[in-house]
């Protein structure tokens, strides 16, 4: 990787308790001006980042291994997306596209047309939001096929719009109280290797949500299927190989449009520009937005030409959608993805992490403390599934607690699951191999009983 020029030290440092009494402070303050509903990860105020690092609004210096949820890929200063955002801020901030159109909203499609799987004739079209991306690509699949079933799986997560809600799989804390929801979504059983039943492979795996379509829904009347190539907030499952291959293989025979919701998964995150490309699946639309444009809000769904040009004008679109300084963010981004080389970075990453936490797996077990059931994932995109010693029954308790614990020792760590017992490393594709193995000793020693 060709060196950054951090600006920050990239150390972990702390100076007071966690949270430290300046965003106390602040947590107070928002307490009173902010809705209930809005939730933190951490109880820590930001103030600087860069690199590997976040500083606090009490001067610690925190090890990032969450990216802002796989954001920052490229570090949350990086100097030139920086740069760029200045610039074009400089020039003009938003004029609408729809209005007046600039070049670099053109630049960044062809881009992404260039970029996505697949070597056919694509249009792009830019949102704000993974949610907008994903319910506009729901949008365009209805209108070219003149369909409306549109079939998601279990442990999705696709956004927190109406339509979006309807297509992600857990209530708490997504849905509840939120319907009634957008119609004609229908759930099938994704691959989840490690609660499969025994002998479940992808494509018998594929073929059990196949059935299900055929016999629910038969394929004339579906319009779409969408899925995570990599699964997010549902907790980073990997489907079993040949799963993904199989459903679009299904959908080719028959009309259906096959959506990669890549919000999360895309953007070198797994080692490839997308994950779709680990098995060579090529699919009809993609959606993108998170590390697309290093910290701007930016989405995008982009996709087979016929499909994307037969909305009639004025179908797609909005105000803020494909704004000129995250257009600049973006063009920025996915230069300093190439010149980085953050697919071989992640990939790097990747190695560290799984190498790290095979230790500690092997380390626990010897122990009687066999409290990992898998660890998976793919580059810079890694998970560690808890569960109770010597079971498969889910652990909560410990992914909170161990989130807990790495955060006073200054490491930001996420979580999900479906029930809560994933552990999430996301860490921007920047950070340097010391600050990734000080961070991933800091787990092992969470998940370590005292």
């Amino acid at each position: 990787m060709t060196a950054i020029p951090y600006r920050l030290p990239q150390k972990r440092h702390l100076v007071t308790e966690l949270p430290g009494p300046r965003s106390v402070a602040l947590t107070e303050r928002r307490r009173r001006a902010v809705a209930a509903g809005l939730g933190s990860a951490t109880p820590v105020f930001a103030v600087d980042a860069d690199g590997g690092i976040i500083v606090d609004a009490d001067g610690n210096s925190l090890i990032d291994l969450g990216s802002g949820i796989a954001v920052t890929g490229v570090g949350a200063s990086n100097p030139a997306v920086a740069d760029a955002v200045a610039a074009q801020a400089h020039r003009f901030t938003h004029t609408c596209f729809m209005v007046t159109p600039y070049e670099g909203y053109v630049a960044v499609a062809e881009k992404l047309n260039e970029l996505t799987p697949g070597d056919h004739e694509k249009r792009t079209v830019l949102f704000n939001s993974g949610a907008e991306a994903v319910e506009n690509a729901v949008k365009v699949a209805r209108l070219a096929t003149g369909r409306n079933a549109v079939v998601a799986f279990d442990h999705a997560y696709h956004g927190r719009t109406n339509l979006t809600m309807a297509l992600t799989a857990k209530s708490i804390p997504y849905k509840h109280d939120f319907g009634p929801f957008a119609p004609e979504v229908y759930r099938m059983p994704m691959s989840y290797p490690l609660r499969d039943p025994a002998g479940t492979d992808g494509v018998a795996a594929a073929y059990r949500a196949i059935g299900m379509i055929d016999t629910q829904l038969t394929a004339d009347s579906v319009a779409a299927v969408i899925v995570e190539p990599i699964q997010g907030e549902g907790g980073f499952i990997v489907p079993a190989p040949g799963f993904l291959p199989t459903l679009a293989a299904w959908c080719g025979m028959h009309g259906v449009v096959f959506i990669a919701d890549e919000v999360q998964s895309g953007f070198c995150r797994t080692g490839a520009w997308f994950a779709s490309e680990d098995e060579g699946v090529v699919p009809d639309l993609i959606t993108t937005a998170k590390g697309i444009a290093g910290g701007m809000p930016l989405s995008a769904v982009t996709g087979r030409a016929d499909l994307m040009d037969a909305v009639h004008p004025g179908g797609l679109g909005g105000t803020y959608s494909g704004n000129p300084v995250a257009c600049a963010a973006a063009l920025a981004t996915i230069e300093q993805m190439s010149t980085l080389d953050l697919n071989a970075r992640a990939r790097h990453i990747g190695e560290i992490a799984f190498a790290s936490l095979s230790a500690t797996t092997e380390r626990l077990a010897a122990t009687g403390q066999d409290v990992i059931g898998e660890i998976r994932g793919r580059g810079a995109m890694i998970a560690v599934e808890l569960v109770k010693p010597g079971t498969t029954e889910p652990n909560p308790e410990l992914a909170k607690a161990a989130a807990a614990h790495a955060l006073s020792r200054g490491v930001v760590v996420l979580t999900c699951g479906t029930y809560g017992n994933v552990l999430r490393l996301l860490p921007p594709m920047v950070i340097d191999d010391d600050l990734l193995c000080e961070g991933l000793q800091i787990l092992d020693e969470a998940l370590t009983p005292a």
